[in-house]
């Protein structure tokens, strides 16, 4: 019964390890450049500024390096880690992290990411930022927080003498991880300290105090220096260098900046409680924090920290729907290159009608969004010469980070279903842009919070309907179903000044018409064919309630052209 069965081994077939084969897996999205492959990247950055090209190009080319990708998969996989104390039992309130994320934080500072804007002399800087930007949110997007609010930040701290040595810092390019004196560091991280546990996004009911302490040379200026007493609900990247944040003085809201390390190299009093572990993001730390006898520089005046800290508020909602931008581009690149490079039914899965379909369909939503946010872009970059810009831009930045940050999930949950359950897997890059999509619209203010500032501006000074629709005014005539969309729009407006239920519909109506705007003057016939038919109000090819909907006049023919143009190439 337990004789060895030495005379009955089978012989194992010859062919038993052709089962082992991969013969119809897709290619991972890499050796590409993700600007100079993009051809409405390239074409923007040639109409706008030329001058930026080879930056564009060179971080281009990063987005598409494999090794640079298995950074971001690293990062967001070795996910950071509080050091309350060091062993010694000394309190430190520091953040470790994989050292992926150094070498990301390295090339994003490297590439100017933060701070393009405040380094060149070359006109629309903004608008060369801005891609940017764009490019980084293809490569990772924790650490696009850090590079968006620094950009913000400069902003701040030239509002405030005390805080020159901060301007100076916030343009260099050679990052350091250290805790360091700003006068001693290359370059600096920076930080918002927004909200707190009872107001979040109302900031009037900031609950955080501060006392007047002294005032003293700081770096060659004279900084008034006050003690804050408090806790903030969230903190992004509490390693930071520095922050501004809000406390009332005397009950009134005030600006402060809050520099970790002071000048006598000594940690400020900032005390980490604990770090979020968020849905998405996973590679950024967000805390919560105390402040208690922290002491911070007044920035502006007592009593108008709100006006102070909107004044950089614009810049970092620009960012977001840039940034939400990004991540849509980065989800259909995806997308295409799985459907591309995988068969079904004796074709690519690409070029299967349906699917055609569906890519050609997001490829038309992300050009719209690139577009349009490239448009607030440049209207940024004439905010202090161009009334007209200033005006558009105080409704078309609001208008945009709602639309965009509410668009990306759509566009991400699309390309996941392009890839099946292949997408849904952590190897897999799109699991972690899936994740990431919603993020942006809840920082910076949600999508209510941005109908309710396209509103405001509406209702505080007409001349922003004005400046709308007179930027759009030249199409009129051209194309009957641009007319329709004009027109629709108008009506919503008029129908929003009177009633705040209808600021979310005529929010949308001034994004959807922004962007057919941009995509009359700039895209192909294929595609303002596709969005004025689709996204139109009353017109024949009117969308279905998913992407992949294009119908009516949308051929086959057109969308694979569509489709085509959306490819990065190498």
């Amino acid at each position: 019964m337990n004789k060895p069965l030495t005379s009955q081994i089978l012989e194992v077939p010859s062919d038993r390890y052709d089962t082992h084969k991969v013969l119809n897996q897709a290619q991972s999205a890499s050796g590409f450049n993700a600007f100079s492959g993009d051809a409405v990247l390239r074409a923007a950055i040639e109409r706008e500024a030329p001058w930026a090209a080879a930056r564009c190009d060179a971080l281009g080319a990063v987005a598409g390096d494999e090794s640079v990708q298995e950074l971001a998969r690293l990062a967001n996989r070795h996910i950071p880690e509080l050091k309350t104390h060091d062993r010694f039992g000394n309190r430190i309130d520091w953040v470790d992290f994989h050292p992926s994320w150094h070498e990301l934080m390295s090339l994003a500072w490297k590439h100017e990411v933060p701070n393009l804007t405040w380094r060149t002399q070359e006109k629309n800087g903004h608008y060369a930022r801005a891609v940017l930007s764009y490019l980084w949110n293809q490569v990772e997007q924790g650490t696009a927080c850090p590079t968006g609010m620094a950009y913000a930040s400069h902003a701040g701290f030239q509002a405030e003498p005390a805080l020159a040595i901060w301007a100076k810092k916030s343009k260099g390019t050679a990052y350091e991880f250290s805790r360091r004196e700003v006068g001693d560091k290359p370059s600096v991280v920076v930080g918002y300290a927004m909200t707190e546990k009872q107001g979040g996004s109302d900031l009037r009911e900031t609950q955080t105090t501060a006392r007047f302490s002294h005032a003293g040379n700081y770096h060659g200026a004279t900084a008034h220096w006050y003690e804050l007493t408090g806790h903030k609900w969230f903190c992004s990247v509490p390693q930071s260098d520095g922050f501004f944040t809000l406390a009332k003085v005397d009950g009134e809201v005030t600006c402060f900046f809050l520099p970790r390390t002071l000048p006598d190299g000594t940690y400020n009093r900032f005390f980490v409680q604990r770090l979020k572990d968020k849905a998405g993001n996973k590679s950024n730390a967000s805390s919560e924090i105390e402040y208690a006898g922290t002491l911070a520089i007044r920035v502006g005046a007592e009593g108008k920290g709100i006006r102070e800290i909107l004044s950089h508020a614009h810049l970092t909602r620009l960012d977001f729907a840039v940034g939400s931008a990004g991540l849509m581009r980065q989800s259909l690149t995806l997308a295409l290159r799985h459907t591309t490079t995988r068969s079904a039914f004796g074709s690519s899965i690409a070029d299967r009608p349906m699917m055609t379909n569906v890519l050609a369909d997001m490829a038309v939503e992300v050009e719209a969004a690139t577009l349009m946010v490239l448009r607030v872009a440049k209207a940024t970059d004439l905010l202090e010469t161009n009334e007209q810009e200033k005006l558009l831009a105080r409704v078309a930045t609001p208008a945009a980070k709602f639309f965009n940050c509410s668009r990306a999930p759509s566009i991400a949950y699309e390309a996941l279903q392009c890839h099946g359950g292949n997408g849904f897997i952590e190897e897999n890059p799109m699991a972690r842009v899936y994740r990431e999509s919603p993020l942006n619209s809840v920082w910076e203010g949600t999508a209510n919070m941005m109908c309710m500032d396209v509103r405001r501006a509406m209702t505080k000074d007409t001349r922003t309907i004005d400046a709308l629709f007179d930027e759009v005014k030249p199409l009129i005539g051209q194309d009957s179903r641009f007319d329709s969309l004009f027109q629709h729009t108008q009506r919503l407006v008029s129908a929003a000044i009177s009633e705040e239920f209808m600021a979310r519909p005529m929010t949308e109506a001034v994004a959807r018409l922004l962007q057919g705007a941009e995509l009359m003057r700039y895209s192909s016939q294929e595609v303002v064919d596709a969005f004025l038919s689709t996204r139109s109000p009353n017109t024949f090819g009117a969308w279905g309630s998913h992407y992949g909907t294009l119908a009516g006049p949308v051929t086959q023919a057109a969308a694979q052209k569509i489709m085509r143009r959306a490819m990065v190439t190498a």
